[in-house]
């Protein structure tokens, strides 16, 4: 007998397996006579979709179905309030559907129950008093927007509508009362903008100067200083719309902005035909704003001496604008000693001493970080500069005296040094005659580095002084021979 097959309740091993449907073959690849193109499936489908179900239309006949009407209504607006009482649009929506019947006490109702849940939502304050405007009840109007620029006075829109309001229906003087308790709150420079054009519409100049003497005393800064002046100047008050920047340069020439009032009482000087005062405001600004922040103001200075200045004049405009890179330069990278060459090169070609040694002053100070001999040897030869352009240049002696000084202090000579600055150091006391100095600086040097070098240049230096004590001898004595020829010539004679 067969071994049987285990069951599955009623159901065999077999019955449960699952079987695959075996793929067709397609009998016939021939196209079919009428082609069906996908867009048209898509209109057919779209066509044979069913109408959208929509409540029908309801028309009231008489006064009791519209009573019925807005009593359902109202049933629905007040159930869904008290579902979501913080929802805004919901109680938008009910009070202008109570507008809309033409109910004005009920939808006030409502504009005063939603502003009771959030009255610092400005939005209900605009419509409740859009919808009193728009339906004509002007003194309701005004109530609103009184509480409201009362509650939220920093709502500028509020004030705005407001205004507008009271302009449109030729309460000129409401208007001006509402700018100045707006003021009161010391607004943003718009709000004083607004006013000072709203008065302007009226031809009130006195007021509108009036205003911005307000205006730059609440808003001390360079833009509405530059408004101010502006103002003046279309008025054709040029005395007083330059008073108005040499106010600003008296208080804002520390300004972060300052560059921007320079080149604008720089180019009214300019519009006045007043070059000298142009000229003296720009390079005031350029000695004054720090370098970092004064690029619109080279560049501005440079076209100015271009259209009105003489070949010099262009020439400090053009050395002002390369100075100006050049600190850019060097405060990116102080340790960039050949931007410092460069910028101490074209200093020494303008030639006044006390900028030439303020950018040596600065250049030294940048010592290298590292003590090691490949990081200093650049840097020493702006020593070595230094000091020859006190002793060639500004002809001062005791001050190439202290730049050789300091710069031996500076220099680590227990691991490493340099034979230059330590012979130039001797050489030029030798040149002052000094032999005493010279000689210790070389004894110095050797004792701290001796090398065949500094030994050779010494016996060198030495030797040459000694030829100059015997030139100098000798000349004392033919300088004696000769008194004493012309002496017994005289006597003769």
């Amino acid at each position: 007998m067969a071994e049987s097959e285990p069951t599955l309740g009623y159901l065999t091993r077999r019955d449960t397996e699952v079987k695959l449907p075996r793929p067709t073959r397609v009998k016939n690849k021939t196209p079919a006579p009428i082609q069906i193109t996908a867009e048209q499936i898509l209109r057919e489908a779209c066509e044979r979709q069913e109408s959208e179900i929509r409540p029908p239309k309801q028309k009231i006949t008489d006064y009791s179905e519209l009573n019925d009407y807005r009593l359902r209504k109202r049933k629905e607006y007040e159930d869904l309030i008290r579902r979501v009482r913080w929802n805004v649009s919901v109680w938008v929506k009910y009070a202008q559907w109570e507008e809309s019947q033409k109910d004005f006490a009920r939808s006030r109702s409502v504009w005063e129950r939603a502003l009771e849940v959030d009255y610092r939502n400005h939005t209900l304050w605009l419509k409740y008093a859009e919808m009193e405007m728009k339906n004509k009840f002007v003194n309701h109007a005004r109530n609103v927007w009184d509480r409201a620029v009362s509650l939220l006075p920093r709502i500028d829109q509020l004030w705005y509508k407001y205004i507008h309001m009271e302009e449109v229906l030729g309460n000129v003087a409401g208007a001006r009362q509402i700018f100045e308790r707006w003021m009161g709150w010391m607004p943003d420079q718009q709000g004083w903008l607004s006013y000072i054009k709203f008065e302007l519409r009226y031809n009130e100049v006195g007021r509108a100067r009036a205003i911005f003497e307000r205006f730059v005393l609440c808003h001390p800064k360079v833009e509405a200083y530059i408004k101010y002046a502006k103002f003046e100047m279309k008025n054709g008050e040029i005395a007083r719309s330059r008073s108005v920047y040499e106010t600003a340069v008296e208080k804002l020439a520390d300004d972060e902005d300052a560059e921007m009032l320079f080149v604008a009482f720089a180019e009214f000087e300019e519009s006045c035909k007043e070059t000298e005062r142009a000229r003296c405001i720009y390079k005031f600004a350029l000695d004054h704003i720090p370098k970092g922040r004064a690029e619109d103001l080279y560049r501005r200075f440079v076209q100015f001496e271009k259209q009105y200045g003489d070949r010099e004049g262009i020439e400090d405009a053009i050395v002002g604008k390369r100075r100006f890179q050049y600190e850019e330069e060097v405060r990116k990278n102080p340790l960039n000693y050949d931007s410092w060459f460069d910028y101490i090169r074209l200093e020494e070609s303008v030639g006044i001493k006390e900028r030439v040694r303020e950018v040596y002053e600065r250049s030294i100070a940048n010592v290298p970080p590292a003590e090691e001999k490949r990081y200093w040897q650049r840097y020493i030869y702006l020593w070595i500069n230094y000091a020859l352009y006190e002793e060639l240049d500004a002809e001062d002696v005791e001050r190439t005296r202290e730049v050789y000084r300091e710069c031996l202090k500076l220099i680590p000579h227990k691991k490493f040094t340099f034979s230059k600055i330590w012979l130039l150091a001797a050489q030029f006391e030798i040149r002052q005659l000094n032999q005493k100095g010279a000689r210790q600086i070389l004894g110095n040097a050797i004792g701290m580095a001796p090398k065949d070098k500094k030994f050779k240049r010494y016996i060198e230096s030495f030797s040459l002084a000694m030829w100059i004590d015997v030139g100098h001898f000798m000349r004392d004595i033919w300088s004696g021979l000769l008194k004493t020829a012309m002496l017994g010539a005289s006597m003769l004679n």
